[in-house]
């Protein structure tokens, strides 16, 4: 078995490797489950956009697949240093989303865990997988229908007027946090 860098032990993912091709057959066509972070602050909910496919351009909850044999609690974790730069000290969970918009347009079929992060460490450094990232109220324009349902539902932020834009927006990828 192959530990990597981030402390996860791919183990049997390591054995029998599908080729390039295989994996994106199968990718596309079976439920996968990831996990959303929601990060809260004084300015309100932190989203990030979307600088590569698929979706790019569009706002949304920074999250990533749960890898084989990953727990919940360590994929929040691993997704938060990758895509946020911090460190989860405790989080809770808030639910499910189901993208039935990824299917329809043909992309794959995810269902993303919901997790608030509660306490975290660290200064917030948004990866390359983003070309802005902002503190919102109210939700932006360009967002997955599922996401806003979600977090409007949950209360965490409210719906986006049609032509209103957040103003604590920042196209570079450090920000002091709140």
């Amino acid at each position: 078995m192959k530990a990597y860098e981030d402390g996860y032990d791919r183990g049997m993912a390591d054995q029998d490797p599908l080729s390039e091709t295989e994996f994106w057959e199968i990718y596309r066509r079976v439920p996968r489950l990831t996990v959303e972070v929601a990060v809260t602050g004084d300015r309100g909910l932190l989203l990030t956009r979307r600088a590569i496919e698929p979706c790019r351009g569009m706002w949304h909850l920074p999250g990533g697949t749960v890898r084989f044999g990953e727990r919940l609690a360590e994929a929040v974790g691993r997704v938060a240093r990758r895509e946020l730069g911090i460190e989860v000290l405790e989080s809770r969970m808030l639910g499910y989303i189901e993208y039935p918009s990824h299917s329809e347009s043909g992309l794959d079929s995810p269902v993303g865990i919901v997790f608030l992060v509660t306490r975290h460490a660290g200064a917030l450094v948004v990866s390359a997988e983003a070309d802005a990232h902002g503190w919102f109220r109210r939700l932006p324009a360009g967002m997955h229908a599922e996401q806003v349902r979600f977090l409007e539902e949950s209360g965490l932020a409210e719906s986006q007027p049609d032509s209103a834009e957040s103003a604590d927006i920042d196209s570079r990828r450090t920000d002091s946090g709140d």
